[in-house]
């Protein structure tokens, strides 16, 4: 008793659907090809096992007391940043040192067998004064020497603020959106199992006949709408953990 408008819209539903089947398949190729790769095989190897039915989703999850300023330490970018700071730091150091004389331990004691290797009386000449460096009259080079050792302190301190700050907005990033989508994917289930029960009732309805064939098949549709949007929840879930991983250094 349908009218030819509703076949013809019902006949534009399944081709849309069908065309939306060939780049899902097209994506599903190139992904597996991928992972082929990332393991070092050539692309294809593992197809067929990624083919089989694929068991339930697990999502590995973070622990619930990690404190994302214990485990900054573990980034690689906040390491180097805190080591550069470090050698700095030393920089400065080296450079005021340049104020202060220094005695050579060779000329101090004026061994001349410490260069030629033949130790004896006649190379043993106490030099004190020839052990000593002062650059006493270079004192403003110093300071120009301090000064730049100290502004690239200030440098590499200021880059290490940021790399500490950039890593702390990945990792609460990462942690809260790992939360909020598993809220989102709890409520989905919920959907998920509502829809599925009202689908049953409408087809025990439908086979007593006090229901139609449409109200079915539209409470079916509703049904899988609401297992794709879990489906790509589970999937956005999924690469959250990968993110709070890879932001907390990976490991965990």
């Amino acid at each position: 008793m349908a009218t030819a408008g509703e076949q013809a819209q019902a006949e534009a539903r399944v081709a849309q659907l069908k065309a939306a089947l060939s780049p899902l398949r097209a994506a599903i190729e190139a992904q597996s090809n991928r992972l082929d790769v990332l393991l070092g095989a050539t692309p294809g190897t593992y197809s067929a096992e990624l083919n089989r039915q694929p068991a339930p989703l697990a999502i590995p999850q973070l622990g619930s007391d990690l404190r994302p300023a214990d485990l900054l330490r573990r980034r690689p970018d906040v390491v180097a940043a805190e080591r550069r700071l470090a050698a700095s730091n030393a920089a400065v150091g080296m450079a005021r040192a340049e104020y202060y004389p220094k005695l050579s331990l060779s000329a101090l004691l004026g061994m001349e067998s410490l260069r030629t290797g033949r130790p004896g009386a006649d190379n043993f000449q106490p030099g004190l004064v020839a052990g000593l460096r002062w650059r006493l009259f270079d004192f403003g080079a110093i300071d120009g020497e301090v000064a730049r050792a100290r502004a690239a302190n200030r440098e590499a301190l200021l880059a290490y603020r940021q790399a500490m700050l950039r890593a702390t907005e990945e990792v609460e990033n990462a942690l809260l959106t790992g939360a909020w989508l598993d809220e989102e994917r709890a409520a989905l289930l919920e959907q998920v199992d509502a829809a599925a029960r009202a689908r049953t009732q409408a087809h025990e309805a439908y086979l007593g006949g006090t229901a139609s064939l449409v109200d079915e098949l539209e409470l079916d549709r509703e049904y899988l709408a609401a297992r794709d949007r879990l489906s790509q929840a589970e999937t956005d879930t999924a690469r959250a953990r990968v993110a709070g991983f890879r932001a907390l250094g990976g490991g965990w």
